[in-house]
């Protein structure tokens, strides 16, 4: 009818942006967000505009644009309003180092992470708080760094109490739980895992149910617990994805799981088929899980008398730790090759 046509506004744009987040559509939400920060810029509202852009990093992160993320990130860690604010510095700082972790940059990612870490004390925003020991304690466990891990888990439980949101408290938990199991801590680990369990609810959220679920059991796993309360997570994180949807690699990560438990279930050859598949796709994973993938075919591979593609694969496996930084782990893989192998 020849009407004029509206510009969307800044409420409108951050409704859709925020929509397409729970729909689990994160490229969209980002370009939502992107249209969101835009207005508000051209509006001079610059909480707008960084409130804006950390949804739009936030949304690429969960996209696996890793490298968006961090850009967008750093810069709104050096923005006026995070120089002026130390709390929204950190929150900046805590995605960004999520972010580098996402690129298999762990060094820079543990910098980052614990410089949020000094920003914010005692008197700060408890749920910056644990945010910022999380990013912490995974990019110190990826690293192999664990006694540097552990250590500050034991800070962060000493920050859990009642108050506290039970969601926060379910993601505390989780991440000592995680470390526990690194240090070979295991029934702590199977401990922290159950308070985990017991206080997340998949009625309230279920996209970190299943995230939860998938990750207790990667855990569980790689402590070699291939028991019914492991296939259970393991149940549960397939259900709940299936409902909720997944990233591609969300899903890749859930086969590589149902691939660890064939193994330790004694079926090699279907470990090694599911292994075969998702090492197609390992390119659009960080380092640090291809080198899991990878490490974990080595072993399949020896286990169904092909010893010189299991030397290859470790080889692999040693190479995308190093490039993830966890030279720790890289040692392991290339202990695991025959005595005077060459591993260049």
């Amino acid at each position: 009818m020849g009407e004029k046509k509206v510009a969307p506004s800044y409420a409108s744009a951050e409704l859709q942006a925020r929509g397409h987040r729970a729909s689990h559509d994160f490229a969209k939400a980002a370009d939502g967000a992107r249209s969101a920060a835009d207005i508000a810029l051209d509006e001079g509202d610059s909480a707008g505009w960084w409130n804006m852009t950390f949804l739009q990093a936030e949304n690429l992160l969960d996209a696996g644009d890793f490298a968006a993320s961090t850009a967008l990130a750093r810069s709104l860690s050096e923005a006026s309003l995070a120089v002026a604010s130390p709390q929204h510095r950190a929150r900046a700082l805590i995605l960004m180092a999520n972010s580098l972790r996402g690129e298999g940059l762990l060094e820079m990612a543990t910098s980052a992470a614990a410089s949020a870490v000094g920003l914010v004390d005692d008197d700060a925003d408890m749920e910056i708080d644990v945010h910022a020991r999380q990013a912490l304690i995974a990019a110190f466990g990826e690293s192999g760094k664990l006694e540097e891990a552990w250590e500050e888990c034991l800070s962060l439980s000493e920050r859990i109490s009642d108050e506290m949101d039970d969601q926060l408290a379910g993601k505390a938990y989780w991440v000592i739980g995680n470390v526990a199991f690194l240090c070979d801590k295991v029934d702590e680990g199977l401990h922290y895992h159950e308070l985990a369990a017991e206080t997340f609810s998949p009625s309230r959220n279920l996209d970190v149910w299943a995230k939860f679920n998938k990750a207790s059991a990667a855990m569980r796993l790689a402590a070699e617990v291939a028991d019914a309360a492991t296939l259970r997570c393991i149940e549960r994180a397939e259900l709940a994805t299936d409902v909720v949807g997944g990233s591609e690699e969300e899903i890749l990560l859930l086969r590589l799981n149902r691939a660890h438990w064939n193994y330790l279930a004694g079926d090699a050859p279907a470990a090694l088929e599911l292994l075969e598949e998702i090492s197609r796709s390992a390119g659009q994973l960080p380092s640090q899980i291809a080198g899991e993938i990878f490490l974990l075919m080595a072993r399949a591979q020896a286990d169904t008398g092909s010893p010189q593609a299991a030397k290859e694969s470790l080889i692999e496996a040693a190479d995308r730790f190093d490039k993830a930084g966890a030279h720790q782990r890289a040692l392991q893989a290339r202990e695991m090759l025959a005595p005077g192998a060459d591993t260049e």
